[in-house]
C-alpha cells in the first residue's frame, strides 16, 4: 500500500542513521493530551517499545483531559529537572506551550512536537506528524463527492476540539471545509467562515462525552444537519449517540479523523462513513529514534523535503469509495491500524 511504503521508506531512512547501537544513560520524555484516548496509548506503546530496544529510559506524562495545558508546563519542568536528553509532546495548547519548550529547548533539550505542531511550528526543533490539513481535505472531498448534488445543499455540523484552537484542531477543520467546497476566511482559524450550509461549530474537547453534548447543541439548533464533521473519532462516537437518539443515525453522514481500531470498526459498522488514517505508532518510534540519535551526536532531524515537518502519511478509510479520492477498505485500515 502506497502510503505504508512511504511511511516505512521514512523509518528506515531515520534507522540508518540513527543505527542501533543502545543508548544507555539517555533519558526521554513522552507527554500526551490525555492517557485514555486509544491515539495517545498507541503513540505510549510505540514510544516504550522503541525506548526499550534502543536502551532509553522513558518517563510518560498526560493531561488529566484535553487541553489540560497546566499538566503538561508541570511535566516539561520535571523533565528539564531529570537531566532529560529529548521530550516529544502533543500539545493541549500549541500557542501558550511555546515559553516552556523554549525553556527546555534553552537547557539542551531536544524537543519534538508529535502530531500536534506548535504555533508556530519552529518552536520545537522538529515536528513528525500525520498532513493533518490533508487528513481533512480528505474526508471534505469524499463528503462532498458522495452527496454529489446535493452537498450545494448541505447541512454541517463541525465537531471540533477546543476553544483555544491548537493548530490540529484547526488544520483538520478548514482542510476539511476546502475538500468540500467551502471558502475559507482565515485559514489560521476555524468558526469564521459565511457559507450558510455550515450550522455551527462546538467544541468536543476530543472525547465522546464531549461529541454527544456538541451534537445536541447542534441539532437544537437545526434538526435537520446531514454532515458532520469531527476532530477525531471519539467525538464521532458521542455525536452518533446523539443522532441514534433522534432517530438521525441513519441519514447523516459523519466523518473523522485518526483511523484507529476501534475508529475503523466505526467506519466497517456504518458509524462512521470514512476517516483519515494517522499513525501515532510510527510518530513515536521516530521521535526516541531521533532522541537516541542526538544524544550520540547532537544531530537533529530533518522535515520531509518540501514541508517543514516530517509527514508520517495518511490514508482515507472508506468502504463506500468515491471517484476522484483516493482511498482504502476497512480490511485494509485493520491491517494498517495503528501502525
Amino acid at each position: 500500500m502506497k502510503i505504508k511504503t512511504i511511511a516505512l521508506s521514512g523509518v528506515a531512512a531515520l534507522a540508518l542513521t540513527a543505527g542501533t547501537a543502545m543508548a544507555d544513560g539517555v533519558s526521554a520524555c513522552l507527554i500526551t493530551k490525555t492517557d485514555t484516548n486509544p491515539f495517545f496509548v498507541k503513540m505510549k506503546e510505540g514510544a516504550e517499545a522503541k525506548a526499550a530496544e534502543l536502551g532509553v529510559t522513558l518517563k510518560s506524562y498526560a493531561g488529566k483531559i484535553d487541553g489540560d495545558h497546566e499538566s503538561q508546563v508541570a511535566a516539561i519542568e520535571a523533565c528539564i529537572a531529570d537531566g532529560a536528553k529529548g521530550i516529544l509532546i502533543t500539545a493541549s495548547d500549541t500557542k501558550a506551550i511555546v515559553d516552556s519548550v523554549k525553556a527546555a529547548r534553552d537547557a539542551g533539550v531536544l524537543v519534538i512536537a508529535l502530531d500536534t505542531p506548535l504555533d508556530p511550528i519552529d518552536a520545537a526543533d522538529a515536528t513528525f506528524a500525520t498532513d493533518n490539513f490533508k487528513a481533512g481535505l480528505l474526508i471534505g472531498q469524499w463528503a462532498a463527492a458522495s452527496l454529489g448534488a446535493e452537498a450545494a445543499n448541505a447541512k454541517i455540523a463541525m465537531l471540533d476540539l477546543a476553544i483555544s484552537q491548537p493548530s490540529v484542531d484547526v488544520l483538520r477543520d478548514q482542510g476539511f471545509l476546502q475538500g468540500f467546497g467551502i471558502d475559507l476566511a482565515d485559514p489560521a482559524k476555524w468558526g469564521d467562515e459565511t457559507d450558510a450550509r455550515i450550522v455551527g461549530n462546538e467544541v468536543t474537547a476530543g472525547n465522546e462525552e464531549g461529541g454527544l453534548k456538541a451534537m445536541e447543541a447542534l441539532l437544537a439548533k437545526d434538526p435537520d444537519i446531514n454532515v458532520v464533521y469531527t476532530i477525531n473519532e471519539p467525538s464521532a462516537a458521542g455525536a452518533y449517540e446523539a443522532l441514534k437518539a433522534v432517530g438521525r443515525e441513519g441519514s447523516v453522514l459523519i466523518v473523522s479523523v485518526d483511523g484507529g481500531c476501534p475508529g475503523v470498526a466505526d467506519v466497517k459498522d456504518g458509524v462512521i462513513g470514512a476517516t483519515s488514517q494517522q499513525y501515532p505508532l510510527l510518530m513515536a518510534s521516530l521521535g526516541i529514534e531521533a532522541i537516541a540519535k542526538f544524544a550520540a551526536d547532537g544531530t537533529k532531524p530533518a522535515p520531509t523535503e518540501g514541508k517543514d515537518f516530517f509527514d508520517t502519511g495518511v490514508a482515507l478509510i472508506t468502504d463506500k469509495p468515491v471517484d476522484g479520492v483516493e482511498s482504502i477498505d476497512t480490511a485494509k485500515g485493520t491491517e494498517l491500524c495503528w501502525g
